[in-house]
């Protein structure tokens, strides 16, 4: 391992703990806050369902379906994951990171990395000039 990579992996490992990135979900009601109107229009959108399904002699039997359905989907709108960051998935399109919307984040290397670095004697002249 590279004295860079190794400052990198130290600082990943940091902003982990710091951020309680572990890949656990949590429950959070984050989704209600961020989002209340759709949150509340889920919510009309399935009494609205389930009126029409009640009114049917065809669906009135498959009422019991579309509550389940409904409790478990709404279920995961209650918990949040967060990846853990990896020096592996520098630079790489990580799947893991789509529940979120985490792909479209750029997080920008810290200051304090950066002048780690350039005061290491382990890191070669020529790195250094690049930064």
């Amino acid at each position: 391992m590279t004295e860079i990579q190794r400052l990198l992996t130290e600082t990943i490992e940091s902003l982990n703990t710091r951020e309680k990135r572990d890949n656990k979900p949590r429950f959070s009601i984050s989704f209600i806050r961020k989002h209340p109107g759709l949150f509340i229009g889920m919510y009309v959108a399935f009494f609205a369902t389930l009126a029409v399904m009640l009114q049917s002699e065809t669906l009135s039997g498959s009422v019991w379906l579309l509550v389940v359905l409904f409790i478990l989907l709404n279920g995961f709108f209650f918990f949040d994951v967060y990846p853990r960051y990896r020096y592996e998935d520098i630079d790489v399109l990580d799947f893991r990171v789509c529940y979120n919307g985490e792909w479209y984040n750029t997080r920008f290397v810290p200051a304090a990395l950066v002048e780690a670095i350039l005061n290491s004697p382990r890191v070669a002249d020529v790195h250094k000039e690049q930064l």
